[in-house]
């Protein structure tokens, strides 16, 4: 920010800048709307932050977030628990959740293989993940995405669970609803023709 502002605006700025994919001009719109709250808000609003920092952490059994030892998907009674959807983050079990079609449970890897970033796969959730494998378990889907370190992270998985005797399956890449062939790269045309079905 400009030298004109004061410390601390510049300070919050950059603290909102520190986010992902938000830039500095975001940054300073972010500051500036704190700036006009009241101080109630402002204290409402800090106070948010500091107690979801404090009071969320990751359930003992899928390592998604939540405020209890058990989130409320491994506690439901409702879920098919023999099906395991292997996701990268606690947002990726959000996005399963909005479709309302998916009934199994989850378990977070809070991260992929990357050894450009130094991400080895001990930096993940995956001991945590073999350790639930048991009779009860029939599956196991790779829903990491379409990328080289997503790719990467499922194959690793996958050749841990094999020799357990578990159906592991990938997530079907290809096509989106309502997309346009010719705005498709080459890598999504082939998984499209790759993952075809019978009409």
């Amino acid at each position: 920010m400009a030298d004109s502002n004061a410390l601390p605006l510049t300070l919050l700025a950059e603290q909102f800048a520190r986010l992902p994919g938000i830039g500095m001009k975001t940054a300073q719109r972010l500051a500036y709307f704190v700036m006009s709250m009241s101080d109630e808000e402002a204290q409402n609003f800090a106070e948010a932050i500091v107690h979801a920092h404090k009071s969320v952490h990751m359930c003992k059994i899928c390592q998604n977030f939540t405020d209890k030892d058990i989130c409320p998907i491994c506690g439901s009674l409702k879920r098919d628990k023999s099906i395991i959807c292997v996701v990268e983050s606690p947002k990726d079990v959000a996005a399963f959740e909005r479709t309302n079609e998916y009934n199994g449970v989850y378990h977070v890897l809070h991260g992929l293989i990357s050894p450009i970033d130094k991400i080895t796969p001990d930096k993940l959730k995956i001991k945590e993940l073999l350790s639930r494998i048991d009779d009860s378990v029939s599956e196991v889907i790779m829903a990491t995405n379409p990328t080289v370190e997503g790719e990467a992270t499922a194959m690793y998985i996958s050749r841990l669970l094999k020799p357990l005797g578990i159906k592991v399956t990938r997530l079907a890449f290809g096509l989106p609803v309502g997309g346009s062939l010719e705005f498709a790269d080459e890598v999504t045309l082939f998984k499209a023709l790759q993952n075809r079905n019978e009409i």
